[in-house]
Order: C-alpha cells, then sequence, then structure tokens
C-alpha cells in the first residue's frame, strides 16, 4: 500500500477493488534469463527508463531475453493520472539533456533492429516533450542508422505544432494508443480525449504519408463488443494501419477493477474482424501490449504494405 501511496497519492483515498486471479492463459514465467539482467544492467547504467519495467508489463521476461526493451523518456513521473496505468504520477523532474544520447548509445549496444520509444505525459512542458521526442529519434539515427524507429507518443493536448515535429522527424512508426471506447475515457482516460486522440493519428499520417501508423486498445474494462467495433471503424476513417488489441490487467486495488478477462477465442475474433476492416496488421491476444513483439510485426507491416501496393499497381 505504501508504494502504491506514493507512486499514486491521487488515488490513496480511493476504496479498494478487489485484484482478480488470472485465468491461465495469462499467466507467465518470472523473468530470471542472463540476457533480461544484461538489459536491465545497460538501463540502470545509462540511466534509462523503460515501460517494461514503469509499466509492469508481464512480458517483460520474454521481450528483454531476446534484448527488446521499450525505453520511455522524459523522465518516469507522469503529468496525468489515468486509472489503469501504473507509472508514477506526479510533478516531474526537469528534462536530461543527455537522454537522447544515451538511449541512442543503448539502442547501438544492444544491436537492436528495431526500438520503440515512448514516454510519460509532460502537460508541464509547452511543446508536451515533441521536441525531445525529435532530438532522440535524431540520436537513434546517427548511432544506429540501420534500427527502424517506432515512437508511441502522449496526446500532445493543446500543444500546438507537437505532432508535426514528431512526424516529421519521420519515425517509421508512428503510434498512439486509443487505450479504450470512448464512453470510458472519464473513468479510465479522464485527462484526454477520444476524438483528438483519434485526430492525431490522422494528423500524423497527413503530415508524412509515408509513415506506418498505429493504435491500441485494452479490453476487459466494460466495453461491448459493438464499441470495439465501432473504435475500429474509427480507427480506419484515420487511415491506421496498425491495430493491438490486449487484455487490460490491474496493476493494484487502487486501478480501475477488470470487468472480465476476454478469452483467447474472442481476440482471434476481433482479429479477423480487424482485418476484414483493413487494417494491415492486426495483434491481438490476452498478453499483446503495444510493443509486444513490434520488430517482428513492423517487419510484417512492410510487407503488408508492399503486398497491398502490388496488388493495387
Amino acid at each position: 500500500m505504501a508504494d502504491t501511496q506514493l507512486r499514486h497519492p491521487e488515488k490513496a483515498h480511493r476504496p479498494d477493488n478487489p485484484v482478480k486471479r488470472k485465468p491461465e492463459w495469462i499467466r507467465v514465467k518470472a523473468p530470471l534469463s542472463p540476457e533480461y539482467h544484461e538489459t536491465r544492467r545497460l538501463m540502470r547504467e545509462l540511466k534509462l527508463n523503460t515501460v517494461c519495467e514503469e509499466a509492469a508489463c508481464p512480458n517483460i521476461g520474454e521481450c528483454w531475453k531476446l534484448k527488446h526493451a521499450t525505453v520511455m523518456i522524459l523522465g518516469n513521473v507522469c503529468t496525468r493520472a489515468c486509472a489503469f496505468c501504473n507509472v508514477a504520477t506526479g510533478r516531474p523532474d526537469q528534462l536530461d539533456p543527455h537522454e537522447p544520447g544515451h538511449v541512442g548509445e543503448a539502442v547501438a549496444q544492444l544491436g537492436l533492429s528495431h526500438i520503440v520509444v515512448t514516454s510519460v505525459d509532460r502537460d508541464d512542458l509547452d511543446d508536451g516533450g515533441a521536441g525531445h521526442f525529435v532530438q532522440v529519434i535524431k540520436a537513434i539515427r546517427a548511432r544506429a542508422p540501420g534500427t527502424t524507429i517506432e515512437v508511441l507518443t502522449p496526446d500532445f493536448l493543446k500543444k500546438d505544432g507537437a505532432i508535426e515535429a514528431v512526424a516529421h522527424a519521420l519515425p517509421d512508426v508512428y503510434n498512439h494508443n486509443l487505450e479504450t471506447v470512448p464512453r470510458l475515457y472519464p473513468a479510465i482516460r479522464p485527462g484526454a480525449r477520444y476524438f483528438h486522440s483519434l485526430r492525431l493519428l490522422d494528423q500524423a499520417k497527413r503530415c508524412e504519408p509515408s509513415l506506418f501508423t498505429k493504435s491500441g486498445i485494452m479490453v476487459g474494462l466494460g466495453e461491448t463488443r459493438e464499441e470495439v467495433l465501432q473504435v475500429m471503424d474509427d480507427l480506419r476513417s484515420a487511415d491506421v494501419d496498425f491495430l493491438t488489441i490486449g487484455q487490460y490487467l490491474q496493476p493494484t486495488p487502487k486501478h480501475a477493477a477488470v470487468d472480465r478477462f476476454v478469452t483467447p477465442e474472442e481476440f482471434q475474433a476481433y482479429a479477423k474482424l480487424a482485418y476484414a476492416k483493413g487494417f494491415l496488421m492486426v495483434s491481438a491476444s490476452p498478453l499483446t501490449r503495444s510493443s509486444y513483439h513490434a520488430g517482428d510485426d513492423f517487419a510484417r507491416l512492410r510487407a503488408a504494405r508492399r503486398a497491398k501496393l502490388a496488388a493495387s499497381g
């Protein structure tokens, strides 16, 4: 409880939501591999944060064994207080001017073919941290020019020019998660606006049509099947290429409760429907997270675009 109060002071006085026992299909092994410990050592050495750790991702053992890590820039304290997220909330520290160089160095040392760069929300910054994203992209290009780059940005709400700045820096994938259906935003993502996030994805593609755009949602929060299908239609109207759908897992008793555990068969049905609606790439499973298998999925995404262009030509 003390750790929850420290990381999430705004949730300290909320009533507890009992954490439900996970079904068999969600159980994962504890991270024990030498590669996991090596990845962790490098992140500590370079003073980098990872969303893998901060958000208590269930896939950390598998991903770090493969030397896949999602770097979290702009500090480790978020200015938002979403009901689903385990990242600490509060007053952030000043930006680390050396962070872009450290990210570039980590990518080079790990020999990554694909890197995902995400961040906390920084509503306190004039540009929401967009300029820092640009510097990180430049540093990775300088140190590891063969690495493909995926950015998973905050919504840059009321930050004019931020979306364009990141898009024009030409990451390979521009990702921004809708997280849930519009009806649940007031309870689950109160600091955000569904249609603003949708416009962000549309705007990024309009700025740089060569970009792949990507978004994800969680299920098991109380949404209906019809609402999920409407989100798919909204994303396709914004020409989003890649959709991820994963099971919401409750980090602590102070976070939003799991409404239900969606079965693997339901995820398969969602994936089939999403492909039918025109997404180039879909990842839908209980353990799917926005960055899970991102490198392999990017290769498939690029191949799918080539095949589509060849078929239309």
